[in-house]
């Protein structure tokens, strides 16, 4: 059964200003995890409260300071700040970190980028070895949101994920990101379902609930749930009014 976090950078947004708030809505409406960006700009005392109280569980969190892992100079910076976001992952339950390639750098050949990304992904899972806390690299379009971005093909992620060949390392797999590139997820992410730690989903145009665009998302989730994916699906979207009505239109949309 496909188990649902609800992104509180998104959802519940219009309800409260406070991201301890939102976790408490989110086990109001029947939400078992959530999940967020930044840890750095939250009061995690709070955060972990609201955790503790609710019993709702922490899917994940973003992997900080973004950085540009394409580029080798910046992976001190990003590694130091990775032991931070371990730390944080582990205090608050939060099973995933999630983190991006960064752009694509103008006069270096993308295969160099692309080694650096994986030297990154490399030394990542020195630092998380141990910790009960995985790393999921995610793809991301460059056709509607990020445009600039470095890694927006899931084949050359999982090949990324699959030459580092350590269980700390995967994707999070965003259907809305692939699919919006004009991926097929049944082609791109067949036989690396060990690979995905997380999953993200939106409906196009528009980046909102779904049931409000074109995508056949219930199909790719059952397509998922049959291969025996187990970890969690973010509901990542932007609620095109308040977040009830969206979880309502999910729900019949998904059923």
């Amino acid at each position: 059964m496909t188990r649902f976090s609800a992104c509180i950078e998104m959802l519940f947004v219009p309800e409260s200003a406070d991201p301890a708030e939102r976790i408490r809505l989110a086990a109001h409406a029947g939400l078992q995890a959530v999940e967020f960006w930044l840890w750095s700009n939250k009061d995690l005392d709070a955060i972990e409260r609201a955790l503790d109280e609710t019993g709702v569980t922490l899917a994940g969190i973003v992997a900080e300071p973004f950085a540009e892992l394409t580029r080798e100079t910046d992976h001190d910076r990003f590694l130091r700040g990775l032991e931070q976001s371990r730390d944080v992952a582990r205090r608050l339950g939060a099973p995933v970190l999630i983190c991006q390639s960064g752009p694509l750098l103008a006069g270096i050949e993308r295969a160099r980028q692309h080694d650096g990304l994986t030297l990154a992904m490399a030394h990542a899972a020195d630092i998380l070895a141990g910790s009960g806390v995985r790393l999921g690299l995610e793809p991301l379009n460059d056709r509607v949101d990020h445009p600039g971005y470095y890694l927006t093909s899931s084949e050359e992620a999982f090949a990324i994920v699959d030459a580092v060949n350590r269980p700390e390392i995967g994707l999070t797999y965003d259907l809305y990101h692939s699919m919006v590139m004009g991926e097929d997820p049944q082609t791109v992410a067949g036989g690396h379902l060990e690979r995905i730690f997380h999953v993200h989903l939106a409906d196009h145009p528009g980046r909102n609930q779904p049931g409000s665009g074109g995508l056949d998302l219930a199909s790719q989730l059952r397509w998922l749930d049959g291969l025996g994916y187990d970890g969690f699906v973010g509901l990542e979207y932007r609620p095109t009014g308040s977040t009830a009505d969206a979880l309502a239109q999910t729900w019949a949309s998904l059923a």
